[in-house]
């Protein structure tokens, strides 16, 4: 029996081992600096012990393979401005995992100057150039490409080939450095059949952050989830390809090694005005967006901070789709479909199962960053929870014994028999009066054999993970 419970303890000890690896990937909007009242957000409010990477987004490009910095005043601290890029940098070295990363492009930087910039080998190999010199200049880590999209919007057919091209040559000149290089990618089979050669982007980078969200907006004329898990058996033809299970297999199918793709998961909601408020189940008709939040103010899109502000004030009919994993939530004539702690935990648990490198969030500002609802960051913590075993990136100084969960590498005590109040199913429990204390209750021909777990100094057992974690993050205790 000793022997049955020293493997389960090695097996949890395995799985962790591979949790510790994966990736967080936190993107920053930088323009929410400019947001009112609760939504307004300084780089300081990160707390960089939720990502292993964070993302600064964005700069721009130029015809001539030049950067240009979009935004100066919240990038640099030139007479007087915000110091976005030295406050980020700063930022991640309070935390020994995480790098600080810069984004190049976004949506509304386009595809054509991309396009423009990579079809000329002579302007290709100066941008090549000028991207080392930017992240030496302001102490980045690495780069993620963002363009939206090779080969559309703009874009030629040679884009493809052209962009293989691009990453092959950052990712020479980027090993000189030990700079990092990503990508951002349209995730679904639609976008990316269109946009990438897959086996060469993927061969070509560190890791590839997945998009998988913006399945559906206001501008379809039905309302329908943002970010789907899978597909609903209501689905046909292209529009059951539009979830994060399809787009994974995509990739997948056309040689993206799973450890490379990170999984992107959005803050964010996509919401709709009903043609009639009586017929408000999925793929009810529209009139076109929602109105616009008091924080993002964009009409049709809705942050996670926003959306939980709404959901305390009440009048909301809050629905889960069981086919799809995801919620959406419903008040007159507006239909909000978005990720909650649940649909998240879900993913992340989908990307463990798939053997996925990670997870991303688009984007942290929009998370409850101030934990206006409750718990801080409770999207990023879930994450960490599910991808990284319970607890956030360790700081500078970590307890010496911490892992990422337990159970231990000490031996149990020896298995004693249990009082029926601690052992009534197989499995781990947490002591009731000590919560660095869990068993694990064996069954052994209908009768229960416990044995007993010590969390490390300063952790406690919680139960959502079945590991121990920061005993801030574990209710109860």
């Amino acid at each position: 029996m000793f022997k049955v419970a020293f493997l389960v303890a090695c097996m949890a000890l395995a799985a962790t081992s591979v949790q510790a690896d994966k990736k967080i990937v936190c993107y920053f909007g930088s323009w929410a600096v400019y947001r009112p009242g609760n939504g307004k957000v300084d780089v300081n409010d990160i707390d960089p012990r939720l990502c292993t990477h964070m993302i600064y987004s964005f700069i721009g490009i130029n015809t001539d393979g030049s950067i240009r910095i979009i935004d100066p005043w919240a990038d640099l601290s030139d007479g007087g401005g915000k110091n976005g890029f030295g406050k980020f940098v700063s930022l991640s070295k309070q935390s020994s995992n995480t790098k600080a990363m810069v984004a190049i492009g976004g949506w509304n930087e386009g595809s054509s100057k991309f396009s423009q910039v990579v079809g000329n080998p002579g302007t290709r190999f100066r941008f090549v150039q000028n991207a080392v010199n930017f992240l030496r200049q302001y102490n980045f880590n690495g780069l993620d490409i963002d363009w939206e999209y090779p080969n559309q919007r703009g874009g030629q057919p040679a884009d493809r080939q052209n962009f293989v091209a691009l990453l092959r040559e950052l990712k020479e000149a980027f090993s000189k450095y030990g700079y990092i290089l990503s990508v951002a990618v349209g995730a679904t089979e639609k976008s990316a059949s269109l946009s990438y050669i897959i086996n060469q982007v993927v061969s070509n980078v560190d890791f590839v952050n997945l998009m998988t969200y913006d399945m559906n907006g206001a501008w379809n004329n039905f309302a329908g989830f943002n970010a789907p898990l899978y597909a609903s058996s209501r689905e046909q033809g292209e529009q059951a390809k539009l979830n994060v299970d399809s787009s994974v297999r995509y990739w997948l199918s056309h040689g993206a090694p799973a450890d490379k793709l990170i999984l992107g998961i959005p803050s964010y909601g996509r919401a709709f005005t009903l043609a009639n408020p009586n017929n408000n189940d999925v793929g009810a008709p529209t009139t076109g967006p929602a109105a616009a939040g008091p924080y993002t103010g964009e009409a049709g899109m809705l942050g996670y901070n926003e959306i939980c502000e709404y959901l305390r004030q009440g009048g909301w009919n809050v629905r889960r789709e069981s086919q799809q994993h995801v919620p959406y939530a419903v008040k007159g004539n507006q239909w909000i479909g978005y990720d909650d702690v649940q649909s998240v935990r879900e993913k992340c648990e989908y990307a463990n199962r798939m053997g996925l490198g990670g997870g991303m969030m688009w984007s942290v500002e929009t998370d409850d960053f101030r934990g206006t609802c409750g718990q801080k960051y409770p999207l990023l913590n879930v994450m960490n929870s599910v991808l990284r075993g319970g607890a956030p990136a360790p700081g500078p100084n970590p307890p010496p014994s911490w892992k990422p969960t337990t159970p231990p590498s000490a031996p149990p005590t020896r298995p004693t028999p249990p009082s029926t109040s601690i052992c009534n199913k197989e499995g781990y429990v947490r002591d009731p009066q000590d919560c660095s204390t869990f068993y694990y209750c064996q069954n052994v021909n209908g009768q229960y054999t416990k044995y007993t777990y010590h969390c490390p100094a300063g952790l406690a057992f919680d139960p959502k993970i079945n590991g121990c974690n920061y005993r801030e993050n574990v209710a109860g205790c």
